[in-house]
């Protein structure tokens, strides 16, 4: 069975906006869903650990994603996530992948920490799954390699596009542009339709667009998992 470490974001809030920010619902949902009835093993974390805040505009789809819908009437799903572990109590080495989810709180907490660095960089180098969609890959703005060099510097991804962010009109609050902020740092972007699912897969790097690209990419790690060597019991 296959051990996958889901980490969120734990910020809440965006300076000048309305609603709270946090993770992008569907973006937890779906992954968590895919992963648990493929039979895989699912922990949540998040940078401060405790309750997950979820971005309020996640809320107000109509209709709701299923997966949300099933999440939130999922009681040992909510624990999980009102309970969450935080990141720099765990040991990344149990695990098979990790999966980083989106939502605008990511902006402000997953660049730059020294935790969730260390479990990305060690992931990578175990050659193990490195997932993460939407506005999940902020994790990598300035992030290093064991080389020194940029880790995403020659790599190609996805993730929330320039076009994207000034379509929800936030692209003059957030602290970086994510795709601008990606590409001067090296990495090889690849940018579908405004919205609509786009993966992109490079070895053990595997990243998703925008929030319909969750359950995609969620596949996709799925089927990188399954197409491993079977571990030696």
């Amino acid at each position: 069975m296959s051990h996958i470490l889901i980490v969120t974001t734990s910020h809440s809030a965006i300076p000048g906006a309305a609603e709270p920010t946090g993770v992008w619902f569907e973006e937890l949902a779906a992954p968590y869903y895919a992963f648990i009835d493929a039979g895989a093993s699912v922990t949540i974390a998040s940078i401060a650990g405790g309750a997950v805040p979820i971005d309020g505009r996640s809320l107000t789809e109509s209709p709701l994603p299923a997966t949300v819908t099933r999440f939130q009437n999922d009681t040992k799903a909510m624990h999980a996530m009102t309970h969450s572990k935080p990141i720099t109590n765990l040991d990344p080495a149990p695990f098979d992948a990790i999966f980083l989810p989106g939502g605008h709180g990511t902006m402000w907490d997953l660049p730059g920490n020294k935790a969730l660095g260390i479990a990305i960089t060690r992931f990578d180098a175990a050659g193990k799954i490195v997932a993460a969609v939407c506005h999940g890959p902020a994790a990598f703005a300035g992030l290093k390699g064991a080389d020194g060099a940029d880790f995403i510097k020659g790599r190609s991804i996805t993730c929330f596009t320039d076009s994207e962010e000034r379509a929800v009109k936030l692209d003059d609050k957030v602290p970086f542009l994510l795709e601008t902020t990606l590409r001067e740092q090296g990495a090889k972007i690849s940018t579908g339709a405004d919205f609509a699912p786009h993966v992109i897969a490079d070895r053990n790097l595997l990243t998703g667009q925008n929030p319909k690209s969750s359950a995609p990419l969620a596949d996709a790690v799925i089927k990188a998992l399954n197409a491993r060597p079977a571990k030696a019991a």
